[in-house]
C-alpha cells in the first residue's frame, strides 16, 4: 500500500513521516519500524525496505527537517537535536515505541533517540553506523565514500546523488560537522535495548572490525552482515535487510 504523508511540527520546524500500513489483520499486531535517514539522503533510498518490512507491521519512514523540498532551518542542529524533534513528533503521531531503524548517520539519531527516550525504542537496527573512531576525519570518509559509490547499483547512485543535490552543499556541511564529533561508540553502552547492526559485506565506510565493535560494546548487540554488499545494503538487498530485521524483532519480543 502507499504510505501516508503527514508532516508534523515540532518547534517551529518541520518533519515528514511516511506512513504504510501494515498486514491487513495479523494474528497478533506487531509494533512498528520507524526508518531514518542518513547524512544528506531522505526516505527515497529506504522505500525498498519499507515496502518489505510492511509486509510485517506498521513502518514509518522520517525525514528530519532540512532534508528533502522545504526550507533549511536557520540554526544549527545536532544529532541531540534531531533526536529529540524525531521522538516528540513520533509521540505527535501515537507511536509510542517500537524498532527504530537508521542507516549511516541516521544510526546516530536513533541511538540517541533511544538514550533520549528509553521507552520509544524497543530494539534498534543499526545499517551501516558511521564514525569509525579509528577513521574519524573528512578526508577518510569522503575517500571510503567515494570507494562505495563504484560498488552501488545505479539505481541507488541516482537516489543519493538526487537527495544530495536536493539537501544542498550548505545544510550538508553543517551536518557533516555534527556527524563527525557524534561519539557513537560511546552512545552504545548506555543503551538498555537489544541492538542489532548490520552492514553490507563489501561496505568500505561501515567496516568489518567497526560494526564488530559496535555490537560487542552494546549490552546486547548483534552483527549481521550481508555477503557482497555495499554501504546501502537496504537498497541493494532490502529483502535479505528485511527479514534480518524482522527476525530479530521476533526473536527479542517481549512475552505477552
Amino acid at each position: 500500500m502507499q504510505p501516508t504523508l503527514r508532516t508534523v511540527r515540532v518547534d517551529g520546524l518541520s518533519l515528514r513521516i511516511r506512513t504504510t500500513p501494515g498486514p491487513g489483520s495479523p494474528a497478533s499486531p506487531r509494533s512498528p519500524y520507524v526508518l531514518v535517514h542518513g547524512l544528506g539522503m531522505t526516505h527515497r533510498y529506504l522505500d525498498r525496505l519499507r515496502a518489505e518490512l510492511a509486509a510485517d507491521a506498521v513502518v514509518h519512514t522520517v525525514d528530519l527537517p532540512g532534508y528533502g523540498p522545504g526550507p533549511r532551518p536557520r540554526i544549527q542542529l545536532g544529532v541531540e537535536d534531531h533526536a529529540a524533534l524525531m521522538v516528540e513528533a513520533l509521540g505527535e503521531l501515537g507511536v509510542r515505541s517500537g524498532t527504530l531503524v537508521g542507516h549511516s548517520m541516521g544510526v546516530q539519531f536513533v541511538t540517541e533517540a533511544a538514550l533520549q527516550s528509553p521507552a520509544l525504542a524497543e530494539r534498534l537496527v543499526l545499517i551501516g553506523p558511521v564514525v569509525d573512531r579509528l577513521r574519524r576525519t573528512v578526508l577518510q570518509q569522503a575517500v571510503a565514500l567515494a570507494h562505495d559509490t563504484l560498488r552501488e547499483s545505479a539505481s541507488a547512485n541516482r537516489i543519493v546523488l538526487g537527495d544530495y543535490l536536493q539537501t544542498g552543499t550548505r545544510w550538508y556541511l553543517r551536518q557533516l560537522r555534527s556527524m563527525m564529533e557524534y561519539p557513537l561508540e560511546r552512545a552504545v553502552e548506555r543503551l538498555r535495548c537489544p541492538v542489532l547492526v548490520v552492514r553490507g559485506g563489501r561496505d568500505p565506510v561501515a567496516r568489518r572490525e567497526w560494526c564488530r565493535e559496535l555490537a560487542t560494546r552494546a549490552p546486547d548487540g548483534t552483527l549481521v552482515e550481508i555477503e557482497g554488499q555495499p554501504h546501502v545494503v537496504q537498497h541493494s538487498a532490502a529483502a535479505r535487510v528485511a527479514a534480518e530485521i524482522v527476525a530479530f524483532s521476533r526473536r527479542t519480543a517481549l512475552p505477552s
